[in-house]
Protein backbone atom coordinates (compact mmCIF):
# COMPACT_ATOMS: atom_id res chain seq x y z
CA UNK A 1 0.00 0.00 0.00
CA UNK A 2 2.77 2.57 0.81
CA UNK A 3 4.46 1.68 -2.47
CA UNK A 4 1.28 2.46 -4.41
CA UNK A 5 1.01 5.82 -2.70
CA UNK A 6 4.57 6.82 -3.64
CA UNK A 7 4.06 5.74 -7.24
CA UNK A 8 0.87 7.77 -7.50
CA UNK A 9 2.65 10.84 -6.15
CA UNK A 10 5.40 10.53 -8.72
CA UNK A 11 2.89 9.98 -11.52
CA UNK A 12 1.09 13.20 -10.63
CA UNK A 13 4.31 15.20 -10.34
CA UNK A 14 5.64 14.17 -13.75
CA UNK A 15 2.74 15.66 -15.79
CA UNK A 16 2.98 18.84 -13.71
CA UNK A 17 6.69 19.15 -14.53
CA UNK A 18 5.99 18.52 -18.22
CA UNK A 19 3.26 21.16 -18.19
CA UNK A 20 5.64 23.66 -16.58
CA UNK A 21 8.30 22.84 -19.19
CA UNK A 22 5.85 23.34 -22.05
CA UNK A 23 4.68 26.62 -20.55
CA UNK A 24 8.31 27.77 -20.24
CA UNK A 25 8.91 26.97 -23.93
CA UNK A 26 5.75 28.84 -24.98
CA UNK A 27 6.74 31.86 -22.89
CA UNK A 28 10.23 31.83 -24.43
CA UNK A 29 8.80 31.75 -27.98
CA UNK A 30 6.29 34.50 -27.17
CA UNK A 31 9.14 36.53 -25.72
CA UNK A 32 11.13 36.13 -28.93
CA UNK A 33 8.26 37.45 -31.06
CA UNK A 34 7.37 40.38 -28.81
CA UNK A 35 11.01 41.39 -28.26
CA UNK A 36 11.50 41.47 -32.03
CA UNK A 37 8.79 44.13 -32.29
CA UNK A 38 11.02 46.64 -30.51
CA UNK A 39 13.82 46.26 -33.06
CA UNK A 40 11.87 45.91 -36.30
CA UNK A 41 12.73 49.41 -37.50
CA UNK A 42 16.51 49.26 -36.94
CA UNK A 43 17.50 47.01 -39.88
CA UNK A 44 14.86 48.62 -42.11
CA UNK A 45 16.06 52.21 -41.75
CA UNK A 46 17.65 52.41 -45.24
CA UNK A 47 14.46 51.04 -46.84
CA UNK A 48 12.21 53.37 -44.82
CA UNK A 49 14.39 56.35 -45.73
CA UNK A 50 14.28 55.46 -49.42
CA UNK A 51 10.49 55.10 -49.32
CA UNK A 52 10.07 58.50 -47.68
CA UNK A 53 12.75 60.22 -49.77
CA UNK A 54 15.09 60.82 -46.84
CA UNK A 55 18.45 59.55 -45.55
CA UNK A 56 19.00 56.67 -43.09
CA UNK A 57 20.59 58.99 -40.53
CA UNK A 58 17.56 61.30 -40.71
CA UNK A 59 15.11 58.51 -39.81
CA UNK A 60 17.35 56.78 -37.24
CA UNK A 61 15.32 58.40 -34.47
CA UNK A 62 12.41 56.04 -35.23
CA UNK A 63 14.45 53.16 -33.78
CA UNK A 64 15.06 55.21 -30.63
CA UNK A 65 11.34 55.95 -30.31
CA UNK A 66 10.71 52.22 -30.07
CA UNK A 67 12.99 51.91 -27.06
CA UNK A 68 11.48 54.91 -25.30
CA UNK A 69 8.03 53.45 -25.93
CA UNK A 70 9.07 50.12 -24.45
CA UNK A 71 10.48 51.86 -21.38
CA UNK A 72 7.16 53.74 -20.97
CA UNK A 73 5.18 50.51 -21.26
CA UNK A 74 7.38 48.87 -18.66
CA UNK A 75 6.88 51.78 -16.33
CA UNK A 76 3.08 51.76 -16.65
CA UNK A 77 2.00 48.21 -17.49
CA UNK A 78 4.64 45.79 -16.15
CA UNK A 79 4.07 46.60 -12.42
CA UNK A 80 0.47 45.42 -12.89
CA UNK A 81 1.81 41.86 -12.75
CA UNK A 82 1.81 42.17 -8.94
CA UNK A 83 -1.87 43.08 -8.74
CA UNK A 84 -4.00 42.03 -11.75
CA UNK A 85 -4.84 38.90 -13.70
CA UNK A 86 -1.99 38.22 -16.13
CA UNK A 87 -4.18 36.31 -18.56
CA UNK A 88 -6.40 39.28 -19.36
CA UNK A 89 -3.52 41.74 -19.37
CA UNK A 90 -1.38 39.65 -21.76
CA UNK A 91 -4.31 39.19 -24.14
CA UNK A 92 -5.23 42.89 -24.13
CA UNK A 93 -1.67 44.12 -24.68
CA UNK A 94 -1.14 41.60 -27.48
CA UNK A 95 -4.18 42.93 -29.33
CA UNK A 96 -3.10 46.56 -28.88
CA UNK A 97 0.38 45.70 -30.19
CA UNK A 98 -1.13 43.94 -33.20
CA UNK A 99 -3.25 46.97 -34.07
CA UNK A 100 -0.30 49.38 -33.71
CA UNK A 101 2.00 47.25 -35.88
CA UNK A 102 -0.70 47.15 -38.54
CA UNK A 103 -0.95 50.94 -38.38
CA UNK A 104 2.84 51.18 -38.77
CA UNK A 105 2.64 49.12 -41.96
CA UNK A 106 0.10 51.61 -43.34
CA UNK A 107 1.97 54.78 -42.23
CA UNK A 108 2.36 57.42 -44.93
CA UNK A 109 5.10 59.44 -43.24
CA UNK A 110 7.82 59.35 -40.61
CA UNK A 111 5.66 60.96 -37.92
CA UNK A 112 2.80 58.47 -38.34
CA UNK A 113 5.29 55.58 -38.39
CA UNK A 114 7.00 56.79 -35.22
CA UNK A 115 3.65 57.18 -33.42
CA UNK A 116 2.60 53.64 -34.35
CA UNK A 117 6.00 52.23 -33.34
CA UNK A 118 5.76 54.10 -30.02
CA UNK A 119 2.37 52.55 -29.20
CA UNK A 120 3.40 49.06 -30.35
CA UNK A 121 6.57 49.17 -28.26
CA UNK A 122 4.73 50.45 -25.19
CA UNK A 123 2.23 47.58 -25.40
CA UNK A 124 4.71 44.80 -26.23
CA UNK A 125 5.82 44.37 -22.61
CA UNK A 126 4.40 40.86 -22.32
CA UNK A 127 7.80 39.22 -21.61
CA UNK A 128 8.34 41.34 -18.53
CA UNK A 129 4.92 40.37 -17.20
CA UNK A 130 5.88 36.71 -17.55
CA UNK A 131 9.47 36.67 -16.24
CA UNK A 132 8.39 37.18 -12.59
CA UNK A 133 5.97 34.26 -13.00
CA UNK A 134 8.77 32.07 -14.36
CA UNK A 135 11.05 32.99 -11.45
CA UNK A 136 8.26 32.37 -8.95
CA UNK A 137 7.46 28.88 -10.27
CA UNK A 138 11.09 27.75 -10.73
CA UNK A 139 12.97 25.67 -8.11
CA UNK A 140 15.27 27.89 -6.05
CA UNK A 141 18.45 26.15 -7.21
CA UNK A 142 17.47 26.50 -10.90
CA UNK A 143 15.83 29.92 -10.86
CA UNK A 144 18.54 31.67 -12.89
CA UNK A 145 18.46 28.88 -15.49
CA UNK A 146 14.70 29.32 -15.98
CA UNK A 147 15.04 33.09 -16.24
CA UNK A 148 17.90 32.52 -18.71
CA UNK A 149 15.60 30.42 -20.94
CA UNK A 150 13.26 33.40 -21.33
CA UNK A 151 16.17 35.76 -21.89
CA UNK A 152 17.50 33.42 -24.59
CA UNK A 153 14.13 33.75 -26.31
CA UNK A 154 14.35 37.52 -26.01
CA UNK A 155 17.73 37.73 -27.72
CA UNK A 156 16.68 35.23 -30.38
CA UNK A 157 13.86 37.64 -31.20
CA UNK A 158 16.30 40.54 -31.42
CA UNK A 159 18.44 38.56 -33.88
CA UNK A 160 15.39 37.50 -35.88
CA UNK A 161 14.27 41.12 -36.15
CA UNK A 162 17.61 42.11 -37.64
CA UNK A 163 18.25 39.09 -39.87
CA UNK A 164 14.78 38.05 -41.03
CA UNK A 165 13.55 41.64 -40.99
CA UNK A 166 16.39 42.71 -43.27
CA UNK A 167 15.91 39.78 -45.66
CA UNK A 168 12.13 40.05 -45.88
CA UNK A 169 12.27 43.83 -46.12
CA UNK A 170 14.77 43.67 -48.97
CA UNK A 171 12.64 41.11 -50.84
CA UNK A 172 9.09 42.34 -50.21
CA UNK A 173 9.36 45.82 -48.66
CA UNK A 174 9.55 47.03 -45.07
CA UNK A 175 5.77 47.23 -44.67
CA UNK A 176 5.44 43.45 -45.07
CA UNK A 177 7.76 42.99 -42.08
CA UNK A 178 5.37 44.95 -39.85
CA UNK A 179 2.34 43.01 -41.12
CA UNK A 180 4.05 39.69 -40.37
CA UNK A 181 5.04 40.86 -36.89
CA UNK A 182 1.44 41.88 -36.21
CA UNK A 183 0.14 38.42 -37.16
CA UNK A 184 2.72 36.57 -35.05
CA UNK A 185 2.07 38.82 -32.06
CA UNK A 186 -1.67 38.13 -32.19
CA UNK A 187 -1.30 34.35 -32.45
CA UNK A 188 1.42 33.83 -29.84
CA UNK A 189 0.19 36.50 -27.45
CA UNK A 190 -3.32 35.03 -27.26
CA UNK A 191 -1.99 31.45 -27.09
CA UNK A 192 0.26 32.37 -24.17
CA UNK A 193 -2.56 34.15 -22.37
CA UNK A 194 -4.74 31.05 -22.71
CA UNK A 195 -1.98 28.76 -21.39
CA UNK A 196 -1.15 30.81 -18.28
CA UNK A 197 -2.23 29.34 -14.92
CA UNK A 198 -5.39 30.78 -13.42
CA UNK A 199 -4.80 33.59 -10.91
CA UNK A 200 -6.95 35.47 -8.48
CA UNK A 201 -7.02 39.24 -8.82
CA UNK A 202 -4.77 40.58 -6.10
CA UNK A 203 -5.41 44.32 -6.45
CA UNK A 204 -6.09 46.08 -3.16
CA UNK A 205 -5.42 49.70 -4.15
CA UNK A 206 -5.45 51.96 -7.20
CA UNK A 207 -4.82 50.18 -10.52
CA UNK A 208 -1.46 51.86 -11.16
CA UNK A 209 -0.26 51.93 -7.56
CA UNK A 210 2.81 49.90 -8.61
CA UNK A 211 4.00 52.87 -10.63
CA UNK A 212 3.97 55.17 -7.60
CA UNK A 213 5.86 52.66 -5.44
CA UNK A 214 8.71 52.13 -7.93
CA UNK A 215 11.06 54.77 -6.45
CA UNK A 216 10.61 53.50 -2.89
CA UNK A 217 11.16 49.88 -3.94
CA UNK A 218 14.48 50.82 -5.57
CA UNK A 219 15.48 53.06 -2.67
CA UNK A 220 14.95 50.30 -0.10
CA UNK A 221 17.05 47.74 -2.01
CA UNK A 222 20.70 48.61 -2.75
CA UNK A 223 21.04 45.35 -4.70
CA UNK A 224 18.16 46.33 -6.98
CA UNK A 225 19.61 49.82 -7.42
CA UNK A 226 22.97 48.41 -8.47
CA UNK A 227 21.34 45.93 -10.86
CA UNK A 228 19.41 48.79 -12.49
CA UNK A 229 22.44 51.01 -13.06
CA UNK A 230 24.70 48.14 -14.15
CA UNK A 231 22.30 47.02 -16.83
CA UNK A 232 21.58 50.57 -17.96
CA UNK A 233 25.30 51.01 -18.63
CA UNK A 234 25.72 47.67 -20.36
CA UNK A 235 22.56 47.96 -22.44
CA UNK A 236 23.38 51.53 -23.38
CA UNK A 237 26.78 50.52 -24.73
CA UNK A 238 25.28 47.62 -26.68
CA UNK A 239 22.41 49.70 -28.03
CA UNK A 240 24.65 52.51 -29.25
CA UNK A 241 26.77 50.05 -31.20
CA UNK A 242 24.05 47.73 -32.47
CA UNK A 243 21.46 50.27 -33.60
CA UNK A 244 24.14 52.21 -35.52
CA UNK A 245 25.67 49.14 -37.12
CA UNK A 246 23.26 49.13 -40.09
CA UNK A 247 24.32 52.70 -40.88
CA UNK A 248 27.99 51.67 -40.88
CA UNK A 249 27.49 48.53 -42.97
CA UNK A 250 25.28 50.17 -45.60
CA UNK A 251 27.40 53.35 -45.70
CA UNK A 252 30.55 54.20 -47.66
CA UNK A 253 32.85 52.09 -45.47
CA UNK A 254 31.34 48.77 -46.57
CA UNK A 255 28.50 49.56 -48.99
CA UNK A 256 26.45 46.46 -48.15
CA UNK A 257 22.79 46.00 -49.03
CA UNK A 258 20.14 46.02 -46.29
CA UNK A 259 19.69 42.23 -46.60
CA UNK A 260 23.42 41.54 -46.34
CA UNK A 261 23.80 43.88 -43.39
CA UNK A 262 20.86 42.11 -41.72
CA UNK A 263 22.69 38.77 -41.97
CA UNK A 264 25.34 40.27 -39.72
CA UNK A 265 22.83 39.93 -36.91
CA UNK A 266 23.36 36.15 -36.95
CA UNK A 267 26.35 36.79 -34.71
CA UNK A 268 23.83 37.80 -32.08
CA UNK A 269 22.86 34.13 -31.75
CA UNK A 270 25.86 33.91 -29.44
CA UNK A 271 23.56 35.48 -26.85
CA UNK A 272 21.07 32.61 -27.11
CA UNK A 273 23.89 30.11 -26.54
CA UNK A 274 25.42 32.04 -23.64
CA UNK A 275 22.15 32.57 -21.71
CA UNK A 276 21.81 28.99 -20.34
CA UNK A 277 25.51 28.95 -19.44
CA UNK A 278 25.17 32.29 -17.67
CA UNK A 279 22.15 31.00 -15.75
CA UNK A 280 24.18 28.06 -14.49
CA UNK A 281 27.05 30.33 -13.45
CA UNK A 282 24.69 32.65 -11.57
CA UNK A 283 23.12 29.73 -9.70
CA UNK A 284 26.60 28.45 -8.81
CA UNK A 285 28.80 31.55 -8.29
CA UNK A 286 26.36 34.41 -7.70
CA UNK A 287 25.25 37.42 -9.74
CA UNK A 288 28.04 39.86 -8.81
CA UNK A 289 30.88 37.73 -10.16
CA UNK A 290 29.05 37.09 -13.45
CA UNK A 291 28.39 40.81 -13.96
CA UNK A 292 32.05 41.71 -13.39
CA UNK A 293 33.13 39.10 -15.92
CA UNK A 294 30.56 40.39 -18.42
CA UNK A 295 31.87 43.95 -18.14
CA UNK A 296 35.41 42.76 -18.71
CA UNK A 297 34.31 41.01 -21.90
CA UNK A 298 32.38 44.09 -23.05
CA UNK A 299 35.44 46.27 -22.42
CA UNK A 300 37.41 44.06 -24.80
CA UNK A 301 34.72 44.35 -27.49
CA UNK A 302 34.75 48.17 -27.66
CA UNK A 303 38.22 48.60 -29.24
CA UNK A 304 37.36 45.73 -31.56
CA UNK A 305 34.28 47.63 -32.72
CA UNK A 306 36.47 50.69 -33.32
CA UNK A 307 38.81 48.59 -35.46
CA UNK A 308 35.74 47.13 -37.16
CA UNK A 309 35.04 50.51 -38.70
CA UNK A 310 37.64 49.48 -41.28
CA UNK A 311 38.24 45.73 -40.81
CA UNK A 312 35.37 43.25 -41.14
CA UNK A 313 36.85 40.43 -39.04
CA UNK A 314 37.07 42.73 -36.03
CA UNK A 315 33.34 43.41 -36.32
CA UNK A 316 32.69 39.67 -36.31
CA UNK A 317 34.61 39.10 -33.09
CA UNK A 318 33.23 42.24 -31.44
CA UNK A 319 29.63 41.29 -32.25
CA UNK A 320 29.99 37.90 -30.58
CA UNK A 321 31.77 39.34 -27.54
CA UNK A 322 29.33 42.19 -26.89
CA UNK A 323 26.27 39.93 -27.20
CA UNK A 324 27.78 37.38 -24.83
CA UNK A 325 28.60 40.16 -22.34
CA UNK A 326 25.14 41.70 -22.57
CA UNK A 327 23.21 38.49 -22.06
CA UNK A 328 25.43 37.29 -19.18
CA UNK A 329 24.99 40.62 -17.43
CA UNK A 330 21.25 40.57 -18.11
CA UNK A 331 20.71 37.07 -16.69
CA UNK A 332 22.64 37.95 -13.53
CA UNK A 333 21.11 41.37 -12.95
CA UNK A 334 17.53 40.34 -13.71
CA UNK A 335 17.71 37.28 -11.46
CA UNK A 336 18.95 39.56 -8.68
CA UNK A 337 16.17 42.08 -9.34
CA UNK A 338 13.49 39.38 -9.20
CA UNK A 339 14.66 37.98 -5.86
CA UNK A 340 15.69 41.03 -3.88
CA UNK A 341 12.24 42.43 -2.92
CA UNK A 342 8.74 41.21 -1.99
CA UNK A 343 7.25 42.86 -5.12
CA UNK A 344 9.00 41.07 -8.01
CA UNK A 345 6.92 42.56 -10.84
CA UNK A 346 7.48 46.11 -9.60
CA UNK A 347 11.21 45.45 -9.04
CA UNK A 348 11.47 43.88 -12.49
CA UNK A 349 9.78 46.93 -14.00
CA UNK A 350 12.27 49.24 -12.34
CA UNK A 351 15.15 47.09 -13.57
CA UNK A 352 14.04 46.81 -17.19
CA UNK A 353 12.94 50.45 -17.40
CA UNK A 354 16.40 51.50 -16.25
CA UNK A 355 18.03 49.28 -18.84
CA UNK A 356 15.89 50.47 -21.72
CA UNK A 357 16.11 54.10 -20.68
CA UNK A 358 19.89 53.76 -20.79
CA UNK A 359 19.68 51.97 -24.13
CA UNK A 360 17.25 54.42 -25.70
CA UNK A 361 19.28 57.46 -24.62
CA UNK A 362 22.51 55.95 -25.92
CA UNK A 363 20.81 54.91 -29.17
CA UNK A 364 19.43 58.41 -29.77
CA UNK A 365 22.79 60.03 -29.09
CA UNK A 366 24.56 57.46 -31.26
CA UNK A 367 22.33 58.25 -34.24
CA UNK A 368 23.08 61.96 -33.96
CA UNK A 369 26.76 61.34 -33.30
CA UNK A 370 27.12 59.04 -36.31
CA UNK A 371 25.76 61.72 -38.66
CA UNK A 372 28.28 64.29 -37.31
CA UNK A 373 31.35 62.31 -36.20
CA UNK A 374 30.97 58.90 -37.82
CA UNK A 375 31.63 55.50 -36.28
CA UNK A 376 34.27 56.84 -33.89
CA UNK A 377 31.64 58.99 -32.20
CA UNK A 378 29.44 55.93 -31.64
CA UNK A 379 32.38 54.13 -30.00
CA UNK A 380 32.82 57.09 -27.64
CA UNK A 381 29.15 56.90 -26.58
CA UNK A 382 29.53 53.18 -25.83
CA UNK A 383 32.62 53.83 -23.71
CA UNK A 384 30.86 56.48 -21.61
CA UNK A 385 27.93 54.19 -20.86
CA UNK A 386 30.23 51.35 -19.87
CA UNK A 387 32.19 53.56 -17.48
CA UNK A 388 28.95 54.60 -15.75
CA UNK A 389 27.75 51.02 -15.44
CA UNK A 390 31.09 49.67 -14.29
CA UNK A 391 31.42 52.38 -11.64
CA UNK A 392 28.21 51.15 -10.03
CA UNK A 393 29.67 47.65 -9.66
CA UNK A 394 32.68 48.86 -7.66
CA UNK A 395 31.25 51.69 -5.53
CA UNK A 396 28.60 50.96 -2.91
CA UNK A 397 25.87 53.52 -2.40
Amino acid sequence: MPTATVTTGRSTQAPARRADSLLLVLIAVCTAVTAANIYLAAPLLPLIARDYGSTPAAVAWVASVAQFGYAFGLLVFAPLGDSVNRRRLVAALSLVTTAALTAAALATGTTALAAAVLIASAATVVPQLLVPLVAQRAPADRRARHVAAVIAGLFTGVVAARVLGGLIGQAFGWRVVFVGAAALTAVLGLATAYALPAERTRRSGPLFSGLTTLPSVVRRSPDLWRACVRQAGMYGAWSALWTSLALLLTGPSYGLSTATAGLFGLFGLAASVVAPLAGGFVDRFGAARVVRSAYLLAAVSVPLFWLGGHVMWALFVAAIAVHAALVASHVANQTLALTTTSAPATANSAYVVSGFAGGATASALAGLTFSHFGWGGVIAIARVWMVVGWGSTTVRR
